[in-house]
């Protein structure tokens, strides 16, 4: 028996980068456009000339469009000239190549208008990520509706060089468009299908754009229909990125399959069945599937891309406390009809432009002879300014410093701030420690992103005494209360063994000490900040689940922390 041919070379970084820029300039609106990761540079600029190949008009947009330049609106000038409504058209009225600047910064809102934008397969965007952290990445509403996907970070000068070498597309192009025609068997599509699956990617949109992609990349070849190639490069550029898991590797030392029946064992297979399918496609094993997407993948880039979809999902970015809407300050946002009032800015020119289609209906002109008139503007005209920004985080730690074993409690505590800390000035967070321990509880420190002044504090805290649960639960919501009568967002953490036996007037009764606790508990939950208790006991308390029920708190039993894990924990569960 012929041995069996050797499995085809995996394309090299440069190789998949220009086949991706190629495909996108075959079918840039089909595949949605390309998420181009990296700092301004020649790998970046190189890219970006092959760009120009795409035969769609290149329009330019920033994370801080408005409506009006995206959707057209008023022409303020033409309307109050002609005394009539005159639109404008904006830059989604006719299809295009839109290139999306610092794309990591994109809101939730105008993610979703260009997605919306893009489900009408005319238009392709192309997103220049320059985020420098893993969670400073693409919004998902878009990085699901683009094919595409490449990284120019390691990309050095010699690889600018070679991607600036153009590809004619001339015959590629008429060859698509029969290709299209024609479409992809269904054993291709099945394969396709399974390997998204396999890969944990749970959007359709994934295998139909590796399935235009396949297409793009035989019209490249010149090839008359896809063959497998064509699948393992297409899966290689589409599910790359998007992979959240992968296959287990086969076993080396796995048993044999089981032999063949003889010859002479009956068959009771169906003696009509078709076998004039094409051997190439007939029947795609998934496993070359997936080892071409395994084979596009650098060795961190999923961890990194992992950690760029769990920043995300979260609620508020990392670093970044809640969104504050005001008058005065922050990112400008959309003018909305109000009244005017104390504290607020009317935004003259759209209720200008709110009020120019109006004038002939109002009986007023802008001009009589040579006289000029003056405007008809009526309350509902106005519009008021409005402005949001992202209020700074505090990360409030408040500690049972009690008993015998306080000092390894301590010690925890105090290697989990250090670690938090170190991160939180490139994160922008602010850390509080507060330790509560014979009748009352103290901050230790206040909320600081000083590293040094950090140490020094923690250096000097000792432990030992009773533990005033309650007095920690109300030291904790005051500070929590002040830092947001501040402009910043509290989060507490609560480290106790749960066993409070001082009440809040500094009594031995474990009693009202408990019933104190439970009272503050449902004060901290009417207040709405969000809070972590953590349970450092030896065996998890029932009492303190409870009392973390009270609270609206999530409650995590872990006796055995160190400051690692216990650093672990609380980004995960405050959002870090």
């Amino acid at each position: 028996m012929a041995d069996a041919p050797p499995p085809p070379r995996a394309p090299s970084a440069l190789e998949r980068a220009r086949l991706a820029l190629d495909v996108l300039a075959l079918d840039g609106a089909g595949l949605g456009g390309l998420w181009l990761r990296g700092r301004i540079g020649p790998a970046r600029s190189a890219a970006m000339g092959r760009l120009a190949a795409i035969p769609l008009p290149t329009r330019r947009i920033h994370p801080t469009i408005d409506d009006g330049a995206l959707f057209g609106g008023t022409d303020l000038a033409a309307s109050l000239s002609a005394g009539a409504n005159r639109k404008t058209a904006g830059i989604l009225a006719q299809p295009s190549a839109l290139i999306l600047t610092m794309a990591e910064r994109a809101s939730a809102g105008l993610a979703a208008r260009l997605a919306l934008h893009l489900d009408a397969g005319t238009s392709c965007l192309i997103a220049l990520d320059e985020g420098a952290e893993a969670e400073e990445t693409l919004p998902p509403t878009l990085a699901e509706r683009l094919a595409l996907f490449l990284d120019l970070s390691d990309f050095g000068l010699e690889d600018a060089e070679a991607l600036e070498a153009a590809t004619d597309l001339t015959l590629a192009r008429a060859r698509l468009i029969h290709l299209r025609g024609a479409g992809l068997p269904p054993q291709a599509v099945t394969a396709l299908v399974g390997a998204a699956a396999s890969l944990g990617i749970d959007s359709l949109r994934a295998p139909m754009m590796a399935a235009r992609a396949a297409l793009a990349i035989a019209a490249l070849r010149g090839l008359d229909a896809p063959d497998d190639t064509c699948l393992q490069a297409a899966a290689g550029l589409v599910y790359a990125h998007r992979a959240t898991i992968f296959p287990d590797e086969p076993q080396e030392d796995a048993p044999p399959p089981d032999a063949p029946p003889p010859d002479d064992a009956p068959n009771d297979a169906p003696q009509d069945a078709p076998n004039d399918a094409p051997q190439d496609l007939a029947d795609i094993p998934q496993d070359i599937v997936l080892e071409a997407v395994r084979a596009a993948l650098p060795a961190d880039v999923l961890a990194r891309l992992a950690a760029g979809r769990a920043a995300r999902s979260m609620k508020d970015g990392a670093g970044t406390g809640a969104k504050v809407k005001g008058n005065h300050r922050g990112r400008p946002l959309p003018a909305r009809a109000g009244r005017m009032g104390q504290g607020k800015r009317i935004d003259i020119l759209a209720t200008l432009r709110a009020a120019a289609p109006m004038q002939t209906l109002r009986g007023a002109g802008l001009v009589t002879g040579d006289t000029p008139t003056r405007l008809a503007i009526r309350p509902t005209d106005f519009r008021i300014k409005r402005y949001q920004h992202s209020s700074d985080r505090v990360l409030i730690f408040t500690v049972d410093a009690s008993g015998s074993s306080a000092f390894a409690r301590l010690a925890e505590a105090k290697g989990a701030v250090e670690l938090l800390l170190a991160q939180s000035y490139a994160r922008r967070d602010h850390v509080a420690l507060l330790a509560f321990r014979g009748q009352r509880c103290e901050v230790v420190l206040p909320p600081t992103r000083s590293l040094t002044a950090t140490k020094r504090r923690l250096a000097g805290l000792a432990g030992g005494g009773g533990t005033p649960l309650a007095a920690g639960l109300r030291m904790g919501l005051d500070v929590a209360l002040q830092a947001r009568a501040r402009g910043m967002t509290p989060t507490l953490a609560l480290l106790t063994d749960g066993r409070g036996n001082i009440a809040l007037d500094g009594s031995a009764n474990r009693a009202v000490a408990d019933s104190d606790a439970q009272r503050l508990a449902r004060v901290f939950a009417a207040s709405g900040i969000p809070a972590l208790v953590i349970d450092i006991a030896t065996r998890p308390q029932p009492s303190l689940a409870g009392l973390a029920r009270g609270m609206g708190a999530t409650y995590l039993p872990l006796p055995r922390a160190d400051s690692r894990l216990l650093t672990k924990v609380l980004q995960a569960g405050m959002g870090t």
